[in-house]
């Protein structure tokens, strides 16, 4: 069994039967009594966000969580289909574990499961993917990427802001995490 000492970001507890990812964390060494570790922590299921302070040296339960590579196949109603690029077995995922990331996702497009005895716990994109806007208002001359943002479609159908400039038909580097344009990308 682990103690607090071997706590990393990333890393997962087993909590009272409920898996938590540790966010951050800080070892903190007071002048006067004993040290401990404060941590900020994820419920893997249900996104909730807590904080919670551990001593130093308490014994705790690592959850063993398995990350590989899978494919994106297809959307079957509310569930994703996805393929394992190792032994090619197709596994189904309903579309609440799937969350934000289908706003993002391609088919072909390579993602990474995260997986708890069996059980899909979350989908992890990389951190910026590259879409190409299906539709957008026709830009101005002149405008400038300071001047403002106006809607843009994507080719997934999640609709971001963009520079003012942008046309239908170009490509931009979108951030997975909060959905923001980074940038035109040029092939």
């Amino acid at each position: 069994m682990a103690t607090t000492n071997d706590i990393k970001n990333g890393s997962v507890l087993s909590i009272d039967g409920q898996l938590w990812s540790i966010v951050e964390f800080q070892h903190v060494k007071p002048g006067k009594g004993g040290a401990f570790v404060r941590t900020k922590m994820k419920n893997v299921r249900s996104g909730k966000v807590v904080d919670r302070t551990f001593n130093a040296g308490t014994k705790i339960d690592f959850a063993t969580v398995d990350r590989r590579d899978f494919q994106y196949l297809y959307k079957d109603g509310n569930d994703f289909v996805f393929m394992d690029t190792s032994d090619y077995d197709q596994v189904t995922i309903p579309g609440a574990i799937v969350g934000d990331a289908a706003n993002f996702m391609l088919e072909n497009q390579t993602v990474t499961i995260a997986t708890n005895d069996g059980e899909a716990l979350y989908v992890e994109l990389p951190t910026s993917v590259v879409l190409e806007v299906t539709y957008t208002e026709p830009g101005l001359q002149g405008d400038r990427s300071s001047a403002g943002t106006k809607p843009a479609t994507l080719e997934t159908g999640y609709e971001i802001q963009v520079p003012l400039f942008l046309e239908t038909g170009t490509r931009v580097k979108v951030d997975t995490r909060s959905g923001d344009y980074l940038g035109r990308v040029t092939d």
